[in-house]
């Protein structure tokens, strides 16, 4: 999932990264042609009211009384309104290189208009004799001067237009080269991102390889134990058993021929001893296979049973500490606590040389979920543990893991051994 999900987060944000500047270059595009012909509209109105103003000046001065030069004189003043805000309009957008042009263009269009203002005072009679003077000394030659500083407005435009064209092309350079950076750093993470993967994946192979090979190592060495248990039940079970019966059986056939009641007394006090005898040793055959207390009275009486008599048969003090509230273990449970507790009583008898051994069993309730964690600590000599993986060890885990819980073993030479476990578990009903 993070392999796979990685490589389709650099995708899409070599998607996005790239969306993004393609739409920052549409945009700049955009609003470059669409500045261009706003103010070419602005300068295309500005050179037809200068045309109009022409004509409307003509008109008023051939009007021959003043009742029709009046509607020419209002016209004139609504151009100028409308020219004067078209200006000011082209003012806000005016770009470096407009600028001496622009102000020439006003200064000529201001002058125009003053010199309109004075033809609005003359009379009927002077305008009849002033108006082609005024008209082709005067109107014509201001007209042309500031159509041809419209043009050079025009063509300072074209120029920004082909200088923005420019900016433009630079842009969508910039773009092909953070679109090839982008997707450079995204193949770049891509690839990364496979080697790690792949990294981790052959060597999750391997360790499910070493795994593998510890299970079947573990299956070989129950099944072994698994014989050497059998072996050992069968040597017993003759040497012990089987010998205690045979003397029962010749003590029986000895007190069937005795010749008198003492002897036969005495041989029937023989037999008696001899099966109480037999009685013990089958009962600890089968306290070693399954401790029939653990069923009976409980774990916390097993556990103690197995204390005491680990700490008889090897010499060293066992202390078990347990709350009273263990029997809601499901029965499950409790064997794997008696299992562990017994296997890593066997190895501090048989491996840490440990004078005294401490068993911790609690169930907690808070905070859920319910568990059982229990403990068992000993004084002994400890062990390297990444140097050894016993049987016993392999087997403790297993159990843990088989119910759900996890297991740690904290250990050293010289400072010994603390196996401790956490299993999840509901009380049974």
């Amino acid at each position: 999932m993070a392999g796979f999900g990685g490589l389709l987060f650099f995708l899409l944000a070599a998607a996005a990264g790239t969306l993004v500047l393609l739409d920052r270059v549409r945009t700049t595009d955009r609003s470059l042609r669409q500045t261009f012909v706003e103010r070419l509209a602005e300068l295309e109105r500005i050179r037809s009211q200068i045309y109009l103003s022409g004509t409307y000046v003509r008109d008023y001065l051939l009007s021959p009384d003043d009742s029709g030069a009046e509607p020419q004189r209002d016209r004139l003043a609504g151009i100028e309104a409308e020219t004067r805000a078209e200006l000011d309009r082209y003012a806000r957008s005016l770009d470096s290189g407009e600028r001496e042009a622009f102000l020439a263009l006003r200064s000529e269009i201001d002058a125009y208009w003053q010199v309109m203002q004075t033809t609005f005072d003359w009379t009927r009679d002077q305008r009849e004799k002033l108006r082609y003077t005024f008209f082709y000394e005067q109107l014509v030659p201001r007209r042309t001067t500031m159509l041809q500083i419209a043009d050079q407005i025009g063509t300072v435009n074209q120029r920004g237009l082909a200088k923005a064209e420019e900016q433009f092309a630079a842009s969508a350079g910039d773009f092909r080269r953070s679109l090839i950076a982008a997707f450079a750093i995204a193949l770049g993470g891509s690839l990364l991102l496979a080697v790690v993967t792949v990294w981790l994946m052959l060597r999750l192979e391997s360790e499910i390889e070493r795994r593998g090979q510890d299970m079947r190592d573990l299956s070989a060495r129950l099944e072994s134990t698994q014989e050497e248990e059998r072996r050992k039940l069968a040597r017993d079970l003759h040497d012990e058993v089987g010998q205690a019966l045979s003397a029962i059986l010749m003590e029986a056939g000895n007190a069937e021929v005795a010749d008198n009641t003492d002897e036969m007394r005495a041989r029937l006090r023989s037999i008696t001893l001899q099966t109480g005898r037999t009685m013990q040793v089958v009962r600890d055959l089968a306290l070693l296979l399954r401790p029939s207390m653990l069923d009976d009275l409980g774990l916390i009486p097993a556990l103690q049973w197995q204390s005491r008599e680990m700490a008889r048969r090897n010499g060293f003090t066992v202390q078990v500490e347990a709350g009273d509230d263990l029997d809601v273990l499901p029965d499950a449970h409790r064997t794997c606590v008696y299992r562990i507790v017994q296997e890593a009583l066997n190895n501090a008898a048989k491996h840490s040389r440990a004078s005294n051994v401490r068993v911790s069993v609690a169930w907690v309730v808070e905070p859920e979920p319910p568990r059982v964690k229990f403990s068992i600590r000993d004084n002994g000599c400890g062990f390297d543990r990444s140097q050894v993986h016993g049987l016993g060890l392999l087997g403790m885990e297993e159990r843990v893991q088989r119910l759900g819980g996890r297991i740690s073993i904290d250990t050293a030479p010289g400072r010994g051994t603390a196996v401790s476990a956490e299993i999840p578990a509901q009380p049974k009903t």
